[in-house]
């Protein structure tokens, strides 16, 4: 038991460090290539800090923990919501645009609910249980490709404003290509064994403890995965950068579903419980929540801030009592 916290420990460090070299990296190789900054907040930066829950989903996954995939989602996307955007509007109000507001969050209240209805086979199929399918994760798959296209096309469009308006140190390279890549690889890499370290050690602590998958998940494997949107939303914040706190929210929880569970569930088809419905619900409610709070007034206050933060520290509550 002692051996699995040293190794959770060292798995969600190497997660968290592994996913910062990887976004500085392919942050580095983008500048080189002239991809503007917009396409950097929403893809690179906000699937880069959604690699670590890619990581431990996917090999839950392929060691057959479904729960602890399914519940890793679902806690990481609640804590993204309630604890990141709370946070960052705690330290300073975070300023939502007008793109966010009507583009990209109803997109991603779009495949959360999609996702809830594909969860439910028993009441809408008629089925014998809640399975989240080979095909259902084709049809997320293909969702992700039409929000990447989107993002990418909405970019490329403000291309020649984006940098004609950037200064030489704006557009100016952190490191060289070589160490670039030799950053991205390596952070893969660390991103990859951390992973596997949280998986394994997980279950053995669920196990040692009498815990469930689905409440691991949940908690222990969901709080230390959102870790890098936590840490890279409150930097954005305290620098003014509201827009990449919101994109990496957004564009992390998104990618959460239409790629690391469509991911988990193209290996092993994914079995749901009662509890993760519920779970599902209570996610969406708190999209809907975190939405109304952008959408009135363009901006997130410290009050709300402070509200999100304690609906999540309730939900919290309810997972580990139940």
């Amino acid at each position: 038991m002692i051996l699995a916290f040293v190794l959770l420990i060292v798995g969600f460090v190497l997660l968290v460090k592994g996913a910062d070299v990887f976004v500085d990296g392919s942050s580095s190789i983008a500048k080189f290539l002239k991809i503007p900054s917009i396409i950097i907040g929403l893809t690179i930066v906000a699937f880069g800090t959604s690699a670590p829950e890619a990581a431990v989903s996917i090999i839950a996954g392929i060691n057959g923990s479904n729960d602890i995939a399914v519940g890793n989602v679902i806690g990481s996307n609640m804590f993204n919501l309630l604890v990141v955007i709370g946070i960052s509007a705690l330290i300073k109000p975070v300023t939502v645009k007008d793109q966010i507001i009507k583009r990209e969050f109803p997109f991603m209240l779009l495949v959360t609910g999609a996702l809830v209805l594909m969860s439910y086979d028993v009441f809408f199929r008629n089925s014998a249980e809640n399975i989240i399918s080979s095909s259902d994760a084709f049809i997320l798959l293909l969702f992700l490709a039409v929000f990447l296209y989107s993002v990418i096309s909405s970019a490329l469009r403000s291309r020649k404003e984006s940098l004609s308006s950037a200064s030489e140190d704006d557009e100016k390279p952190r490191y060289g290509m070589g160490l670039s890549i030799l950053f991205t690889i390596g952070g893969l890499a660390g991103i990859v064994i951390g992973g596997q370290f949280v998986v394994d050690s997980a279950e053995k602590i669920a196990l040692g403890f009498g815990m469930s998958e689905t409440l691991v998940g949940l908690t222990i494997v969901a709080l230390g995965t959102s870790l890098p949107e936590l840490v890279t939303s409150i930097v954005a914040a305290r620098k003014g950068e509201s827009d990449i706190a919101m994109g990496n929210v957004v564009g992390s929880n998104v990618f959460n579903i239409l790629f690391v569970l469509a991911a988990s569930a193209a290996i092993s088809p994914m079995g749901i419980n009662a509890q993760c419905l519920g779970d599902l619900l209570i996610l969406m409610a708190a999209s809907v929540i975190a939405y109304l709070f952008c959408a009135v007034g363009k901006q997130v206050n410290r009050i709300e801030g402070l509200i999100m933060v304690l609906i999540y520290g309730g939900y919290m509550a309810y997972a580990i009592i139940r």
